[in-house]
């Protein structure tokens, strides 16, 4: 605080030396004044001039302190009008009150706006969903298996587009949608499956499954969605006829950790720290239309909201290892104690 009251008053301590220069000066030229001690009078000066800093240092630095003791706080109209504030000052905090003002009217129209956007695409994402489901029924009607089995992939594709648009609006309020509970790993994992049977039946994608008997404690819709991810990326870049495994096992800590190992093309080195990152499709993305790049970046943003670590092990033409690590109990308290 010293350093930067002498810094603000740089000014006047140029134009005391300056002044004590031209006294110096003077006193060496003017042989009127050679009876009189030069040492003394600058010293004089000094002294005053040090009296004179100290005192605006105490007055103008409790100034600050109470300025902003009162703007960390609420700051209302009498509180402004009470600061110890010089002229000038007053003059500096009326505009900068003028700023904020405009600054948070116009912060409170984007977010009325944006709050506004958000409503109109999560009704157009249900309005979606129910012709989804209508043509999702129409499809048992085909005959022919081979064009059923098409169209039901490209069905299940779109449907996870629009899920995930889903899931995206929602994000934002995840703390209002958040429900803990003791969910059974096995009924959240077989149902994703279920749902990716016919994009797995035309690739010829099998599940070696463990038993996943354990139970965890998180929230089942957001804990599917994350599954629902990673699955989706496992059949997408995984080659035809192979296999995906999924298997527990706990951590020396005591935590329940969920893997999902494919036989994909795997992942880039290079790749790897980024594929959380929005919009990043890499290496093997942009080789696939398919691809957008908000499918991982969704579901980590998700796990870090109910507590969840993924972790991620890839060898390029070997596949990848997701890992989910489920918080211990005590974890969980931090997490709802935010």
């Amino acid at each position: 605080m010293l350093f930067l009251f002498l810094k603000e008053r740089l000014a006047w301590i140029s134009f005391f030396i300056f002044i004590i220069v031209i006294l110096n000066v003077l006193f060496s030229l003017d042989a009127g004044l050679v009876g009189i001690s030069i040492w003394y009078v600058n010293v004089s000066f000094l002294i005053c001039f040090m009296i004179f800093l100290c005192w605006r240092y105490v007055v103008e630095v409790g100034q600050l302190k109470d300025f902003l003791g009162n703007v960390d706080g609420q700051l209302d109209d009498a509180h402004s009008r009470n600061l110890p504030l010089s002229p000038f000052q007053k003059t500096y905090f009326t505009k900068i009150e003028d700023v904020f003002y405009d600054k948070n009217t116009d912060l409170n129209q984007a977010k009325v706006q944006l709050q506004e956007y958000s409503d109109d695409l999560l009704a157009w994402v249900h309005e979606v969903k129910a012709p989804l489901t209508s043509i999702n029924l129409m499809l048992d009607h085909i005959e022919d298996l081979t064009l059923r089995r098409k169209l039901e992939t490209e069905w299940l594709r779109l449907h996870l587009l629009v899920d995930q648009q889903l899931h995206q609006t929602r994000l934002a309020s995840i703390e209002k949608d958040n429900y803990l509970a003791e969910i059974e790993l096995r009924t959240v994992v077989y149902k994703e499956i279920k749902a990716m049977q016919a994009w797995c039946i035309e690739k010829g994608i099998g599940f070696d499954v463990d038993e996943l008997t354990e139970t965890v404690t998180t929230d089942g819709k957001w804990l599917a969605f994350i599954v629902r991810q990673i699955l989706s990326n496992a059949i997408k870049y995984s080659p035809a006829n192979s296999e995906v495994f999924i298997f527990t096992e706990v951590d020396p800590n005591g935590a329940t950790l969920l893997h999902i190992k494919d036989s994909g093309i795997g992942i880039r080195k290079e790749d790897l720290p980024r594929i959380f990152q929005k919009s990043y499709t890499g290496t093997a993305g942009r080789e696939s239309a398919q691809s957008t790049g908000m499918g991982l970046y969704l579901a980590h943003n998700v796990a870090q909201k109910i507590g969840i670590h993924i972790a991620v092990q890839s060898i390029v033409n070997e596949g990848s290892l997701f890992t989910l690590r489920f918080p211990l109990q005590n974890e969980y308290v931090k997490l709802t104690g935010r």
